[in-house]
């Protein structure tokens, strides 16, 4: 039987940064900015910060390609 193979896609996006987010307290989408919150083992936590009240309006998280270390004692 003969397949029709397709050319795969490339992947158009790796990663996405916010700009602007919904502030409730503002009441209306305002720039943010991001600060790193934690240092996970696979990654990092992001909060995005509304830039004209300082309220948190979301978080992200960064995820590494890397394998997990492991310890034997």
């Amino acid at each position: 039987m003969f397949h029709e193979t397709r050319p795969r896609r490339p992947r158009q996006f790796e990663e996405f940064t916010a700009s602007e987010l919904w502030c409730p307290r503002c009441r209306r989408a305002m720039p943010v900015r991001s600060r790193l919150l934690l240092v996970l083992p696979d990654g990092e936590l992001h909060e995005y910060l509304c830039m004209g009240c300082a309220a948190s309006v979301g978080t992200k998280t960064v995820r590494e390609n890397r394998p997990a270390p492991i310890f034997i004692s």
